[in-house]
């Protein structure tokens, strides 16, 4: 993925904005200050509803500088991310190399042994100064990160599940978002910490995962929510996420914003660009609005990038595509 400059980026905006180009996420104005080297705060509020944006995975991965993170995010205007702990542990110094922690493990079963508890032991001295210190850049570029994304969390310990709790919180976020589990005596332990905490846990599931699992999930746990991704829910044939968002809007966390096409066949339907599939997003985003619901709506970009098109244009895309159907 490529890295834009603000010079680079001034330049591209301010050609292209009088065609109504790809980067018209700014206005003229923004599109100015950057031209003139300044670092305009990002804002991607529209009417009521906040768009949201997941990284570093909508860049292309799960590890990224986090000095890259707010560049970009500045660029594209946004100010509310779901952000995972990758690139938060490699700041505050983790002795496992970033990219061997996103993937959980590694090749060689002794190592990965190995890491597992150099991680813990760390992760059990990590100052909590230190985290808002790693905060403190994200606030001075008007960032929130509400939501804190933690992958393999049901392999965590006791004390270990503490620190993910207390670090979320020390970042101000406002949940915890993971995969959801197919036992569901991971989502009854994991939300015995969310009741300890107050800090809801969004599950986050795929094509195959319905309301009714997410519903089982809320029993086990006052603070147990989910991360509906709407485009899974359309893809795998459960019906319409406005209804279920209307039903259930005080147990979402965020809703993940994509297109996806619907195949009854496969219930596995393909990642399009915005408004090329069946999901409604535009619905989505009204219902949100309309009824005022508490509820991050976060791109996650996951469609091909066209080869006429970079990935930075085509989040812009998306972006825009959200400031249009809440305009």
């Amino acid at each position: 993925m490529s890295h834009y400059t603000r010079r680079d980026f001034a330049k591209l905006a301010l050609a292209a904005l009088p065609a109504a180009s790809l980067f018209s996420v700014l206005n003229r104005a923004q599109a100015a200050e950057v031209a003139q080297g300044a670092r305009p705060k990002p804002n991607s509020k529209f009417n009521g509803v906040q768009i949201g944006l997941n990284v570093p995975y909508s860049f292309g991965g799960r590890t990224m500088p986090a000095d890259e993170i707010i560049s970009n995010c500045v660029l594209l205007g946004v100010n509310a991310l779901e952000l995972r702990t990758q690139p938060i542990e490699a700041f505050l110094g983790s002795p496992v190399s970033d990219v061997v922690a996103a993937r959980g493990s590694a090749i060689n079963a002794t190592e990965a042994k190995a890491n597992a508890a150099k991680l813990e032991a760390w992760r059990l001295s990590v100052s909590m100064d230190r985290v808002k210190a790693f905060r403190q850049q994200f606030d001075a570029a008007g960032m929130l990160i509400e939501i804190v994304k933690v992958d393999n969390i049901f392999q965590m310990s006791e004390p270990v599940l503490d620190y993910q709790f207390n670090l979320a919180k020390a970042l101000g976020a406002r949940a915890i978002s993971t995969e959801i589990s197919k036992d569901a005596k991971d989502m009854e332990r994991l939300g015995k910490f969310a009741d300890k905490h107050q800090l809801m846990v969004g599950y986050h599931g795929h094509a195959t995962t319905s309301g009714e699992h997410y519903e089982a999930v809320y029993a086990s746990a006052k603070f147990n929510g989910n991360n509906l991704d709407i485009g899974h829910y359309v893809a795998g044939g459960h019906g319409s996420p406005v209804e279920f968002i209307k039903k259930n809007h005080a147990r979402i966390s965020h809703v993940h914003i994509k297109d996806r096409k619907y195949d009854p066949a496969t219930k596995n339907g393909p990642n399009t660009p915005f408004g090329e599939g069946d999901t409604p997003i535009k619905e989505v985003l009204r219902v949100i609005r309309d009824n005022h619901y508490n509820i991050q709506a976060t791109i996650e970009f996951e469609y091909k990038v066209p080869a006429s098109s970079d990935r930075m244009t085509e989040i812009a895309r998306t972006i825009k595509y959200c400031r249009d159907a809440l305009a």
